[in-house]
């Protein structure tokens, strides 16, 4: 494959003039002014597809389109299925930047354009190493199929329902993700592990309206008090989370997990001094990686009730409302969580007191098998791509993409980041090293190869 590595390296430039092009497409799929440049994006995301040699095929859903691509022609050899997304976040707020968000620039040694990290940099390596062997090789050493959506910043709302109408065409042995990052400059990162989420709103009613707090205090309940009561109650002293039965189906990290995490790099000093914080808080016997990985959570995001404004109002308020998400860990269940955290409110409410309990989105955590063929092709292909073995991380986040194509599709997905954390994704200013781009694109590449000889 000497000839492929070749290529790419000979290309460099033109690869980061073709990946400017994408960025200067303003892809933002939250605002629908923004449509045509949606189309634009898949037109563009498309054509690349079919001048690297794939059969390829925009694909209308109910929202933004999908632009699908394959190339099935290594018969007998596994099928891996390359995810990633055109769209982007607004760019907003525009004076931050301090050039303009859809107009690349390079300086720094890296590109700086909205989406340049999340995720069209990321995903066009993928899109440059599929290219390189089919025209330095003429073949590739693996079937791929891509599908590219145009909704991931908003939700994602028709992929599933792609996923669960074409089983059949996008079967395959792997899903490839490049939408996460390294642990760290110089050190490239698969991530084995997401947490799952679920999330909630819980509005505490007390009287029918707004009282004197002079005229009626001290003779009814007061919703704010009972709501801070009982979000008071979620966590003990020692940080663990009190709904009966959430702890039952954690599953532990290993020893061998323990050691890894142990073993990277993690400056306690620096974080504290990076948030502004004191000290950390979090579940006794874990330290802050664990909790922030592989642990679960039990967070209030928000609480609001009564009056806010300037100045005093001397009121008891009617109603008291607080939103809280819970992040969730290998083998947890959003559904059933969410259940008992509903319960445990209820039997924990206080008289005079009603309750309306709401459920919003969820999704299941996800593991990958550490021990499997796919994971150590991946790490041989990071290592001759980067020149250097990549480290197995958890993200304390959620990309509910991977728990589709494992419920959906039966398969486990190969995350493999290539940017950094610092890369001000969502943020103005948003950049991608040009070196990790091609580095990158070097590792896809071997990728093809590893997954073939494996």
């Amino acid at each position: 494959m000497q000839d492929v590595l070749d290529f790419l390296n000979a290309n460099r430039d033109q690869a980061v003039e073709q990946l400017a092009q994408l960025l200067r497409i303003p892809s933002v799929s939250a605002d629908s002014a923004f449509l045509p440049h949606m189309t634009a994006a898949a037109e563009f995301v498309h054509n690349a597809l079919c001048e690297a040699g794939l059969d390829a095929e925009i694909i209308p859903t109910a929202g933004h389109s999908i632009v699908y691509g394959e190339w099935t022609k290594a018969e007998g050899e596994p099928t891996a299925l390359i995810y990633g997304h055109y769209d982007v976040q607004p760019p907003d707020p525009l004076d931050l930047w301090t050039t303009p968000a859809f107009e690349p620039d390079v300086r720094d040694g890296c590109i700086w354009a909205r989406g340049a990290t999340d995720d069209k940099g990321q995903l066009w390596t993928h899109v440059l190493s599929v290219a390189a062997w089919l025209k330095a090789h003429g073949s590739l050493p693996v079937n791929v199929k891509f599908v590219i959506e145009g909704e991931e910043e908003v939700g994602s709302n028709n992929l599933d329902h792609f996923l669960e109408s074409n089983k059949e065409k996008l079967k395959c042995d792997v899903a490839v993700v490049s939408d996460t990052s390294q642990y760290a400059p110089g050190m490239p990162a698969i991530t084995y592990g997401l947490r799952g989420i679920l999330a909630c709103e819980v509005t505490l009613t007390g009287p029918n309206r707004d009282l004197h707090s002079g005229v009626f205090g001290g003779s009814v309940i007061n919703p704010v008090n009972a709501l801070c009561g009982l979000i008071g109650k979620l966590h003990d002293e020692s940080g663990r989370i009190q709904v009966p039965g959430f702890y039952d189906d954690v599953k532990p990290l290993t020893d061998g997990e323990r050691a890894e995490f142990a073993s990277l790099p993690h400056d306690e000093a620096a974080y504290l001094a990076d948030l502004g914080m004191s000290s950390v808080w979090g579940e006794h016997g874990f330290t802050t990686l664990e909790r922030r990985w592989a642990r679960p959570t039990c967070d209030v995001n928000g609480i609001f009730g009564g009056y806010t404004g300037e100045g005093p109002k001397t009121i008891v308020p009617s109603k008291a409302t607080a939103k809280i998400t819970c992040r969730l860990v290998p083998d947890q269940d959003p559904h059933a969580l969410t259940e008992a955290l509903r319960k445990f409110f209820e039997q924990n409410l206080p008289p005079g007191i009603s309750m309306k309990f709401t459920t919003a989105h969820g999704g299941k955590p996800s593991i990958a098998d550490l021990e499997s063929p796919y994971m150590a092709a991946a790490k041989s292909a990071i290592e001759k791509g980067f020149g250097t073995a990549p480290v197995m991380i958890r993200e304390g986040g959620s990309i509910p993409v991977v728990a589709s194509f494992d419920q959906i599709l039966g398969v486990d997905t190969l995350l493999l980041g290539w940017g950094q954390n610092s890369d001000n994704l969502h943020s103005p200013n948003e950049h991608f090293s040009i070196e990790d781009f091609h580095k990158g694109a070097l590792a896809s590449a071997c990728l093809w190869s590893e997954l073939a000889a494996g």
